[in-house]
């Protein structure tokens, strides 16, 4: 009995019809379509800039800002507009970042309260939430700047009320509806040396966080990392501050002679209070909103398992349930992060000298909107790219390995 087998043989159909070379294509085509209307409006913004006898390039960086930035004495109109444009970065950046410890702190208590059993703490949480989740923050900024500022309970400066340490004629608060004064540092010289020793106490606080974790992983023993790296790290800085002769001091918030001016010590605007103060507060409300459902997402055995070892309330928080819930938690608060930095520019409300605030005041005085702006687009896309790489880069270290 012979059997006879047929090989089929398989030819590719025609290029017009392959389902791969048609996807290459259109991909192609869309590029090439999009490339050629962001050509079209880049050309015709040009050509419309000309004839209005607008300059199209960035030499307007190195012109003189012609205004003033408030709160900023050492910055007057003689200084170029990039200067400027640094100033608005760095009051930037210290809005957002006051207001993500703010919103990180706050939000994390709040939300461990959501679930709370006592019945006070969770309603208070709840209502805590509510209230700021559902009100533009833009809202919330006004109301924190009239209400508690602009038309506040507080004095004007001159009249400023001064909180003294109890048996010290030194004052460590200053309070009034424009600026608030606290103790700040003072040089004494040798500062870089001192610097150069906390970064070196820095190092090893690392690599003694590395080495605890290395020997809990192999001999299960308690690591200690917290208290190994922060006692090296405070070991440093204060037999830095001795060794150097303490090369700086502790300066308290004075009023000038005619108390318009905060002289010494570190002022904040009411703006700043006001941006800060508020985003914090809205933004807290949705991470408060993601870290209960995170701890509620973690299995309810993990719970269970860590009574069953007589763990207390804090304990079971700290060691069970908090760090699974910061795997689940970290990508949402990233997004609220980046929400957080971009609604300073809503500073302007307030008067507060933040990176939109000034451009727009740039504009005003006679510099190119469009540039401006590009400029102003680029920065924020800066920050919310850092944010997100090094928050990403903390998630995926978070995350379970598997196999």
């Amino acid at each position: 009995m012979v059997t006879t087998t047929t090989s089929k043989t398989h030819s590719r159909p025609p290029f017009w019809r392959d389902l791969r070379v048609l996807r290459v294509v259109g991909q192609f085509v869309a590029i090439i379509l999009v490339g050629l209307v962001l050509w079209w409006l880049f050309t015709n913004l040009v050509d419309n800039l000309n004839r209005a006898g607008i300059r199209t390039d960035f030499g307007f960086l190195t012109q003189p800002t012609q205004f003033t930035v408030p709160y900023f004495n050492t910055f007057n109109a003689r200084n170029p507009v990039w200067q400027m444009v640094l100033v608005g970065v760095k009051n930037t950046f210290l809005a957002g970042s006051v207001g993500i410890i703010i919103a990180s702190v706050l939000g994390l208590v709040v939300g461990i309260l959501r679930l709370s059993n006592n019945w006070l703490a969770a309603r208070l949480a709840t209502v805590f939430v509510e209230f700021f989740r559902n009100i533009p923050p833009l809202v919330v900024i006004v109301f924190f700047g009239s209400a508690v500022f602009t038309f506040g309970p507080l004095p004007i400066l001159s009249e400023a009320l001064e909180l003294r340490l109890p048996g010290s004629s030194d004052t460590f608060l200053l309070l009034s509806n424009d600026r608030w004064g606290i103790p700040g540092f003072t040089s004494r010289g040798n500062v870089p040396a001192y610097l150069g020793i906390l970064v070196v106490g820095l190092v090893i606080s690392v690599l003694l966080w590395i080495w605890r974790t290395r020997v809990n992983l192999s001999t299960g023993e308690p690591h200690h990392r917290v208290l190994w790296s922060l006692g090296a790290l405070l070991a440093f800085a204060g037999l830095g501050y001795l060794v150097l002769g303490g090369p700086f001091g502790v300066e308290w918030p004075s009023l000038s002679e005619n108390r318009r001016l905060i002289v010494s010590g570190f002022a904040m605007n009411w703006g700043f209070m006001a941006l800060t103060g508020a985003l914090g507060l809205y933004t807290a409300s949705h991470i408060a909103e993601i870290v209960r459902g995170s701890i509620q997402a973690v299995p309810k055995g993990q719970t269970e398992a860590s009574s069953a070892l007589a763990l207390s309330a804090f304990q079971r928080y700290r060691f069970v349930v908090l760090p699974q819930a910061l795997r689940i938690a970290v990508p949402p608060v990233i997004n609220q992060y980046l929400n957080l930095v971009k609604n300073t520019s809503l500073g302007l409300a307030v008067a507060y000298a933040e990176l939109t605030a000034l451009t727009q005041t740039s504009i005003a005085n006679g510099r190119p909107a469009v540039q401006s702006i590009v400029v102003m687009m680029a920065i924020y896309l800066a920050f919310s790219l850092t944010i997100s790489l090094a928050l990403n880069v903390v998630n995926r270290r978070l995350q379970l390995v598997t196999r």
